[in-house]
């Protein structure tokens, strides 16, 4: 463990190549989306999902899209689901209901992590690729080029170019899956294993059984032009989408059906005191400024660990780290805010700290908090079943400022 706090004074690129050499992968950069609360505060000023629902996964060019870039903020509850939720109430119906549907799709993620925890990582419901070597997007398709240049410059894409890569990776070139989402989670500024698992989950057909199809079809209707100036345009091998068998379902998760303990799947609905905290933990999955320990503790400092091995195992992007420590500068404009690079479990054990519960397995490693606060929920976990997106939706409570 490192005790002595980084110097986060100097621009994120400077500290990245200053501190965390070994604990990142690629080229040194920054993406064009900025972290922290007051970025996140004026997208969210501006937002305006008008024609959300037509556009929304619409590709090239990049000023036709729809698609808010809220996430990366979203993700790490700089900005709630519930917050960005209410900002589109005066929305134009079908859009507004468009907009929410993905909201509810975040938080159907975070419900199904929650509950099913690292089973996440392998086949859910049916067979697909799930190991296996090879890199699923080797080729000359300028369609496939473009996006993961993308990808690779901002750690950002429309969810439509994820599923195009996921498809192409796992469906067609039979890449291992889990090896495809562990390669786009390295770069994603806004990857969650909640969200990024049930993703290529869905697309490759492990938890449908319906496998997405890439072909070239999809992407002259959302990225008009783009074919014509690809150099396999009169060789396209994504011409068709080849055929399939129907994948073969996988012995069932009972956990899928039914949750026996869905108070551990929500965490505490109340502030669970154990001691006075002299310090508030912030963790990956809660860095804004109203994170529930945060807000409740005002005079304290807050503290942010850079968890160095899991970094090391990870090795996710430098456009990632940077926008953590975008973040993290921002914050400390109006507070005290002390970053470390060591264990934040170990930390955590040592110092009387207040965290806001996050609904991810690696909580559990935390030891002897003095104060846990609950987890922002747009809403609330129930027992009923989460197979699928829609048997999920119809069990949520109609009660609610929702």
């Amino acid at each position: 463990m490192q005790t002595a706090p980084l110097d986060i004074s100097p621009d994120a690129l400077t500290i990245i190549e200053r501190d965390f050499a070994g604990l990142y992968s690629g080229e040194l950069g920054l993406s064009s989306l900025a972290g922290g609360q007051s970025a996140a505060d004026a997208a969210l000023a501006t937002l305006d999902v008008t024609g959300y629902a037509s556009r929304r996964s619409q590709v090239f060019p990049a000023a036709s899209r729809g698609a808010t870039v809220l996430s990366p903020y979203i993700r790490h509850n700089i900005l709630t689901l519930d917050s960005v939720w209410k900002s589109v109430k005066d929305a134009p119906p079908g859009d507004r209901q468009k907009f929410r549907d993905e909201l509810l799709w975040q938080e159907y993620a975070r419900h199904l992590y929650a509950r099913v925890g690292v089973r996440l990582f392998e086949n859910l419901r049916f067979e697909a690729p799930w190991d296996g070597p090879g890199d699923g997007w080797a080729g000359d398709m300028l369609c496939v080029d473009e996006v993961t240049s993308e990808l690779e410059r901002d750690g950002w894409l429309v969810n439509q170019t994820r599923m195009w890569l996921a498809s192409h990776w796992s469906v067609r070139n039979g890449a291992g899956w889990i090896h495809g989402q562990e390669r786009m989670h390295r770069e994603l500024i806004d990857g969650s294993r909640a969200a990024n698992l049930l993703g290529w989950q869905w697309t490759v057909g492990a938890g449908t059984g319906k496998p997405y199809g890439f072909a070239r079809w999809q992407v002259e209707k959302r990225a008009p032009g783009l074919c014509q100036r690809c150099p396999l345009a009169a060789n396209c091998p994504i011409q068709e989408f080849p055929d399939t068998e129907p994948p073969h379902p996988v012995p069932n998760e009972p956990l899928l059906n039914s949750d026996p303990d869905v108070g551990r799947t929500t965490g505490p609905v109340t502030p669970v005191r154990s001691r006075t905290p002299d310090r508030v933990l912030l963790t990956i999955d809660s860095l804004g400024d109203e994170d529930p320990a945060l807000a409740a503790h005002p005079a304290l400092p807050a503290v942010f660990v850079f968890n160095a091995p899991a970094l090391e195992k990870l090795q996710l992007s430098a456009r990632r780290l940077g926008f953590y420590l975008q973040t993290l500068q921002d914050l400390a404009n109006r507070r005290d805010v002390v970053v470390l690079l060591g264990d934040p479990y170990e930390y955590a054990a040592h110092h009387d700290v207040a965290v806001t519960y996050a609904p991810v397995p690696s909580f559990q490693k935390f030891t002897r908090l003095a104060e846990i606060y609950p987890y922002p929920w747009l809403r609330s976990p129930h027992s009923g079943s989460v197979r699928s997106f829609s048997s999920w939706r119809k069990k949520l409570s109609p009660h609610g400022s929702h």
